[in-house]
């Protein structure tokens, strides 16, 4: 069966470049002539012809993507987007959509959001303890309890069978239907959480300034970093390379990862403490919100600022769409803007969209993956607002499936626990596992001994045997007797103890040098053995 793409007649089809499928140079011909291996040489060849067959069978499956986003466009050069309201945009969509744009008025605020990898399911934890798990899209309620304490920050783990909330002092797990399953005793007054789902990690990081990730696979904490910063509630990760930033009283922003014991990357955005930061779904920009009331958008592969935008309070919270839309809450307002990625994108002049939610102080904002919606929670509840364009329109059903069955899941959760990567992978740059090492035989055998001889360096100081001396209990006779209230008092019997104390600690030091083999070296001539016994001259008369 042929792969050719007929175009009906008088048209031409004209297919997309396959440099964006690209995955990498191919090795030199001179390269493989250099090969010994005759079966390596072959392998390698059939390889790179695999790979450039995907490459074009990638691009000519981009026709069949026919699905675009829309987004509001203004009729004339006079019309502002930001002028439309949301009672407006219901009226004019579809009704499956209208359906899903909704507002919840809660009693416990003010809330947390989050939702799951497809999109599927809300999750909502109220400061004063409400938590509430929902298919937001079909309306039914998943779970929904009160646990009675405070509630900083919620997180849904791989699937909607299991979620974080991060309480007054603890972490503890829930199930689906809303069972304590654990209770995470390491992690102490949580501020933020955040899981990363290819390597199974659930980090968290809170009052005490320590990062610390959890192997929720095996039960393991992984590691745990020191900020030296003080509290931190301020925690996103980068969905690309799975590195976690961490923003700071003093406007740096860190970037850690589980094997390193210092940040990867240390940033200043702003001149206040950092509010909030988020990154976009390619894990190239990172927009940072602070005290002085700037928004700023930073390229993560240089390090610069490219945009800077003021907001008239400070901001709460911000999230980027799957389209690039930045989102951000300060005060009880809702700002998105469109555009702001790219290092050629200019400076907006206005926002996408506005949103005011009428006196509730905006505390999380969220995009659904995968749709038209903003989640955004407050102080009196959760509101979801549409935003045409925000979400992708083309998904990988095998990524994340929002219309995944319970067969599928359960088979997605044992695939996931197959491919499980190991925290020692988590790098700034991602592309360098499963790569071919440049270096020669000679030389990457040279840095393996260095290594191998590193470590047993290392094994043998840690083993090394270091003499201590033994103490003795405080409250021993001797101690007893140099613990007088009149210690500045000399007097015979505290001479006679103090140099008995000597004479017992030369005794020990002599005792060691001859295990060690030392020479010692010899003491004043010792009398005869009942020498002490004989009277002197002095005494008989």
């Amino acid at each position: 069966m042929s792969t050719a793409i007929k175009a009906p007649q008088g048209q031409a089809i004209g297919l997309p470049s396959s440099h964006t499928y690209s995955r990498g140079p191919q090795l030199q011909n001179n390269s493989k002539s250099k090969l010994k291996d005759k079966k390596l040489r072959s392998q390698l060849k059939r390889k790179e012809a695999q790979i450039a067959t995907a490459e074009e069978e990638a691009a000519k499956a981009e026709l069949l993507n026919v699905e675009d986003t829309g987004f509001l466009e203004p009729e004339s050069a006079l019309e502002r987007t930001y002028k439309f309201t949301q009672p407006q945009i219901r009226k004019e969509v579809d009704v499956a959509t209208a359906q899903k744009a909704f507002d919840l008025k809660l009693d416990f605020g003010p809330y947390a959001c989050d939702f799951t990898r497809n999109g599927r399911y809300l999750l909502l934890g109220g400061r004063k303890g409400h938590i509430a798990s929902l298919d937001w899209k079909a309306g039914r309620m998943a779970c929904e309890f009160h646990v009675k304490e405070t509630v900083k920050d919620v997180a849904f783990l791989h699937n909607e069978s299991l979620f974080a909330v991060a309480q007054k002092k603890y972490t503890y797990i829930y199930d689906g239907s809303g069972a304590e399953v654990h209770c995470l005793k390491h992690h102490v007054e949580v501020n933020a959480l955040q899981f990363l789902p290819y390597h199974y990690l659930l980090a968290t990081i809170g009052q005490t300034g320590y990062l610390k990730y959890q192997d929720i696979s095996t039960g393991a904490v992984v590691s745990e970093h020191r900020s030296k910063l003080g509290p931190c509630s301020v925690l996103r990760q980068n969905r690309q390379n799975a590195i976690l930033h961490t923003g700071h009283s003093n406007g740096v922003v860190n970037l850690w990862t589980p094997n390193l014991g210092e940040p990867a990357v240390r940033l200043l955005t702003h001149r206040g403490p950092v509010r909030a930061l988020c990154i976009d779904r390619e894990g190239k920009y990172m927009a940072t919100a602070g005290q002085d009331s700037r928004i700023k958008v930073w390229d993560l592969r240089t390090h610069k600022c490219l945009q800077d935008y003021f907001s008239p309070r400070p901001a709460t919270s911000v999230d980027f769409s799957d389209t690039g839309i930045l989102a951000t809450g300060w005060s009880s307002h809702v700002h998105l803007w469109r555009d702001v990625l790219g290092g050629s994108a200019e400076k907006q002049a206005s926002p996408y969209m506005v949103h005011n939610l009428e006196g509730n102080s905006v505390s999380s904002v969220r995009f659904a993956p995968y749709e038209d919606f903003l989640g955004c929670a407050h102080d009196s509840g959760y509101a979801s607002l549409v935003v045409p364009g925000a979400g992708e329109a083309n998904y990988d059903a095998y990524e994340a499936n929002p219309y995944m069955t319970k067969q599928q899941r359960r088979t997605a959760e044992v695939r996931g626990l197959l491919e499980k990567l190991q925290p020692n992978m988590i790098s700034l740059q991602p592309d360098i596992i499963g790569s071919v090492d440049p270096a020669s035989a000679s030389v990457r055998k040279q840095e393996v001994v260095e290594a191998v001889q590193e470590a047993k360096d290392k094994d043998a100081a840690e083993f090394e045997y270091v003499a201590r001396e033994k103490q003795r209990g405080r409250n021993s006779a001797l101690r007893r007797v140099l613990r007088k209230k009149n210690k500045h008092v000399v007097d015979e019997r505290r001479n006679k103890v103090e140099r008995l104390l000597q004479q017992e600690k030369q005794m020990k030091q002599d005792r060691l040098k001859r295990e060690r083999g030392e020479t010692v070296e010899a003491g004043p001539e010792a009398g005869p053995a009942l020498s002490r016994f004989a009277v002197h001259g002095s005494r008989r008369r």
